[in-house]
């Protein structure tokens, strides 16, 4: 479990950083992780992801202004590019990053 510092360091050192937010007891986020975590894998060469369980880390979502779950946000060069939360598909996500994320790594 990282502490938010060690997430505003890995956001900052790397192009492309996912989080995902979500809690033990979060049906849809259990159903999304593996789904999101195997396109990312497959679509992006570089992408730090970090998943933050809300229900002990709720300094770590106010920080990052999350108030529901599941929530994804996605850094390109440390900067926030994307927000999602609660309803959301895959390939909303993958569509949204991939255009950008090929511009930055090209």
């Amino acid at each position: 479990m990282q502490n938010i510092e060690e997430i505003q360091f890995i956001v900052k050192e790397n192009p492309a950083v996912m989080l995902y937010f979500s809690t033990p007891t979060c049906n849809v986020c259990h159903a999304l992780k593996p789904k999101l975590l195997e396109a990312i894998d497959k679509n992006f060469e570089k992408f730090e992801v970090i998943s933050i369980d809300t229900s002990i880390s709720q300094e770590i979502a106010a920080q990052f202004s999350v108030f529901s779950i599941p929530t994804v946000l996605v850094f390109l060069d440390g900067r926030e590019f994307l927000r999602k939360s609660r309803h959301m598909s895959v390939d909303e996500v993958i569509r949204e990053i991939k255009r950008p994320y090929e511009i930055m790594m090209s």
